[in-house]
């Protein structure tokens, strides 16, 4: 394939348009002329732009890095030559979608080119995915190094090791692996989903067992709860038939005693027989109640507040407390004993020791005695002075004769007033015991009418009930019945919603022998997946093996070509090259005892190692493809530079080769 030119409106290039040579084109630019743009471009109008891509920290989207500078829809145009065909490829913004639109056709004819579509324009001009063509063909000096990728290995196995692109080895190993993953891969596939069908069902097996318990358990529970219902409403039955006994006797009393109140009324009647009536009983009732009553006589000054009983208790006690506090015998002849006596003991104590010690032992003992009663008859001289002074005062005077005669005079007042009160009181008398007999009579009315009203309210309100079926062994009261069997009731609907909630599982699991048979297919199904995924197992790793074995033939084809042109950039000083599996490069050097990576070279010299080695990839991918470089050989030295003209030159005889540089030299 080989570019003749290319139009863009794309980012900073506004309906640019670069024409190019067959052979080698060196294109050199200032920085920000657009080279790098120019590169982007081609890689958008044959592979297309990423539209899911998203700007990220530090990197911008490229559908917002070249959006164009100018406002207007991005846009492109190449002009190329594919397979002696003249080919225009046209790519525009369709709504929102930048390069959305793609149109291809004959640019000499203007008829379409059907097999170039916007999704595989890229691969079939150039014969490989975008990934392998921007990691051989299309070289940067920002990503020099080669990295592996899954698109460019399998493209370099399959052209090195068979010289056959189709790669059947690798379709097949992905047939094998996806039967493999459909099997089983991870927790996903046939396997593990007959596995956890299988533990599913068993655990309804034993959701189902546990079910079946918990719903023998619950049936039994309900029978009980049903017994102790059934008990419940029998006590109630007994109690209502209790009540209506009772009903029953309490009738029985208001009937006797509604005949009580009858006997009452009619003994009141008889009792009111001949007397006066009301109104002539209570007329001289009053007229007595008139009359001036005696007045009770005033207490005096020293028994105000006091009854007359009380006023003579409190002088009869004052007199003898007064007379308690009267002075004792004298105390001399008590001390005149015991002085005698315990002078005849000293007196004897020289001829009669022992009747003298006792004698004079006496006299202390009547002398002590003697002591005492002078100190008690000293002490209630005091009591009685302060005693009398204090009745004295109360009295008006210490002598408890006109106490008494004074408390004595108060009685006799209070006795002639009682019976002058009585007097009076003898003349009501009779008048008031009429007015209580046609009380009574009143009193026996009312009660008779209330017995009869009560009578008739207890018939009305008398229960009836049957006796209870059965003996009733239950001594609760009916409050705790109604309790209970409320209790029982909500337990029992609740028990039936829990067993309702029980069957309803049990059925939406289905019969023990429909899980069972089931499971019992599911572990032969597992059975023949365990076979198959171990005979694909097998299979995929002898089919790697043999892949192996290919792969590693590829590695010195690929050494080779990357060898020599090496050693050709070089000037032949680097004299030895390998690649690793992943595509890492050690070279080694006139005079080197070994091989070294990247990491010990200067950095002009990795960017040939991997130039070389890009080229080699090209060789071997993409022989027919263009070849860009966007300064690529810009920390070349001079002699290296030449070296790699000359080696664009001689590859620019097969292919067009297109080099953009920010340096003069670069110059053929």
């Amino acid at each position: 394939m080989k570019i003749f030119s290319m139009t863009a409106t794309f980012g900073k290039l506004d309906h640019a348009t670069l024409t190019l040579e067959p052979g080698l084109n060196v294109i050199q630019a200032p920085n920000e002329w657009g080279k790098s743009t120019w590169c982007a471009f081609l890689v958008a109008m044959l592979y297309g732009l990423d539209t899911r891509e998203r700007t990220k920290k530090g990197a911008l989207a490229e559908k917002e890095r070249y959006a164009p500078w100018s406002g207007a829809p991005m846009s492109g145009e190449i002009c190329l030559q594919w397979q002696g065909r003249n080919i225009t490829i046209q790519r525009r913004s369709k709504g929102r979608i930048p390069l959305g639109d793609f149109l291809a056709y004959e640019s000499d004819t203007g008829l379409p080119v059907p097999e170039l579509t916007a999704a595989n324009c890229g691969q079939m001009l150039l014969g490989v995915e975008r990934s392998v063509y921007t990691q051989s063909g299309f070289i940067r000096s920002t990503d020099m190094p080669v990295t592996q990728n899954e698109d460019l290995a399998r493209r370099l196995n399959a052209l090195v090791t068979t010289g056959d692109e189709g790669a059947a080895g690798e379709d097949l190993g992905r047939k094998l692996r996806d039967l493999k993953n459909k099997v089983r891969y991870n927790r996903t596939g046939a396997l593990p989903e007959a596995q956890a069908q299988a533990d599913r069902l068993r655990e309804d097996l034993r959701r189902l067992e546990e079910l079946n318990s918990q719903a023998r358990t619950l049936r039994q529970e309900r029978d009980q709860l049903l017994q102790r219902r059934q008990a419940l409403e029998d006590h109630l039955l007994a109690l209502d038939y209790a009540d209506a006994q009772a009903d029953a006797a309490r009738v029985a009393q208001g009937v006797q005693a509604l005949a009580q109140a009858q006997a009452e009324w009619d003994t009141a009647q008889w009792a009111c027989a001949g007397l006066p009536d009301r109104a002539a009983a209570q007329a001289a009732l009053d007229r007595q109640v008139r009359r001036q009553l005696p007045q009770p006589p005033q207490a005096p000054p020293p028994f105000q507040g006091l009854t007359p009983e009380e006023v003579a208790a409190q002088a009869q006690a004052d007199a003898q407390a007064l007379e308690k506090t009267t002075h004792p015998g004298p105390p001399w002849p008590w001390l005149a004993a015991g002085g005698i006596l315990a002078a005849l003991g000293i007196c004897s104590l020289s001829f009669l020791p022992g009747p003298g010690w006792a004698l004079i032992g006496l006299g202390l003992v009547l002398g002590s005695i003697g002591a005492v009663k002078a100190l008690v008859r000293r002490r209630r001289k005091h009591r009685r002075q302060a005693l009398q002074t204090d009745l004295a005062r109360r009295y008006g005077t210490p002598d408890p004769e006109a106490w008494l005669a004074l408390a004595r005079q108060y009685a006799a007042q209070w006795a002639h007033y009682r019976q002058a009160l009585q007097a009076g009181e003898a003349d009501r008398t009779d008048y008031a015991a009429i007015l209580r007999a046609w009380d009574r009579l009143d009193q026996a009315e009312k009660d008779l009418a209330h017995r009869q009203s009560h009578l008739q309210a207890l018939k009305e309100m008398a229960r009836t009930a049957p006796p209870p079926p059965g003996p009733d062994e239950l001594t609760l009261s009916r409050r705790e019945t109604d309790t209970l069997l409320s209790r029982t009731k909500d337990q029992l609907d609740r028990l039936h919603q829990r067993l309702g909630q029980c069957q309803g599982q049990m059925e939406s699991l289905g019969s023990r022998e429909t899980l069972s048979r089931d499971l019992a297919a599911l572990e032969e199904r597992i059975r023949e997946l365990d076979t198959t995924y171990a005979a694909l197992d097998y299979a995929l790793t002898a089919l790697d093996r043999a892949q192996e074995s290919l792969r590693r033939r590829f590695a010195p084809t690929l050494c080779r070509q990357a060898q020599q042109i090496f050693s050709q950039l070089t000037g032949g000083r680097y004299t030895q090259l390998t690649l690793g599996p992943d595509l890492s490069v050690q070279a080694q050097a006139q005079g080197e005892d070994g091989l070294r990576s990247h990491l010990w070279r200067s950095e002009g010299t990795v960017d040939q190692l991997y130039l070389a080695v890009r080229l080699a990839v090209a060789r071997v991918l993409i022989p027919q493809a263009p070849l860009v470089l966007d300064d690529a050989l810009v920390r070349s030295d001079d002699q290296r530079y030449r070296a790699a003209l000359d080696l664009l030159r001689e590859e620019a005889r097969t292919r067009q080769v297109i080099v953009f540089s920010c340096r003069r030299r670069d110059l053929p």
